[in-house]
């Protein structure tokens, strides 16, 4: 039997994602290794589906430096296409550190592979460089953040702009965290709506418990309906399920 290039690192992910809290905890000194499997009612990025309203698995793995450097793989499963294949597979490096207290700076770089995609398809890979801030008032946080992917093949070698303000706020007394987010996409990543600009926004609730996560999350976009229900679908709005599992 056979196994196809986005298959492979499908597994690879799951394994590594599988690992028992005690392997992390091996891990002592300035290392530390995290990760965890999610699955989603739907994989929305910045709005609109990339799992086409079906169910995906997320898998990830992170390994940060107390220096504030961290790497890492993140995954996620999609409906098979000639152009995507049936994974998606970000690898991620960046830098985090306090500026000032309860306030973070923060810089990355993010490779979005789709090693499942057929020859003649057309390229799939692109790079997404981001930067963020955010800062902790008790339990309430704001986080900024700016993403930027410079032109490339993928992109039809057009760029693209991405904008987002979040707040979390942690419920006292409980396991809830509430969120609420709003973005703006301007460029080759929101060719969806008309003049590749649009909004998106979210509001949603978790519920934790160990290493479980459980959470709701209501999304929707502005852009305009073509009547289409292929296209319409990826950015209707929808709540998503998430259960987590992390170590």
């Amino acid at each position: 039997m056979s196994f196809s290039a986005s298959a492979r690192c499908a597994a690879l992910l799951l394994a590594a994602s599988a690992l028992p809290p005690s392997a992390a905890a091996q891990s002592e000194g300035p290392v530390i290794l995290s990760g965890g499997i999610d699955v989603v009612s739907d994989y929305r990025f910045r709005g609109l589906s990339r799992s086409d309203g079906k169910v995906a698995v997320q898998p990830s793995l992170i390994v940060d430096h107390d220096s504030g450097l961290y790497a890492g793989l993140l995954g996620s499963t999609l409906p098979d296409s000639p152009r995507f294949g049936r994974f998606e597979l970000g690898l991620t490096g960046g830098y985090s550190a306090e500026i000032a207290s309860g306030t973070r700076a923060g810089a990355s770089l993010t490779w979005y592979s789709y090693p499942g995609g057929r020859d003649g398809a057309g390229p799939a890979d692109y790079v997404d460089i981001a930067g963020s801030l955010s800062h902790d008032i008790g339990p309430l946080s704001a986080r900024a953040r700016v993403a930027y992917a410079p032109k490339q093949k993928a992109l039809g070698d057009g760029d693209n702009l991405y904008l987002n303000l979040g707040l979390t706020a942690g419920v006292p007394n409980t396991p809830v965290t509430l969120s609420a987010s709003v973005g703006r996409t301007d460029g080759a990543l929101g060719a969806l709506a008309a003049d590749g600009d649009y909004f998106d926004w979210s509001i949603g609730a978790a519920y934790a418990s160990g290493i479980v996560m459980l959470k709701a999350e209501y999304v929707d976009t502005d852009i305009r309906k073509t009547g289409v229900k292929a296209l319409d679908r990826l950015s209707n709005p929808t709540v998503v399920f998430t259960l987590g599992v992390a170590f």
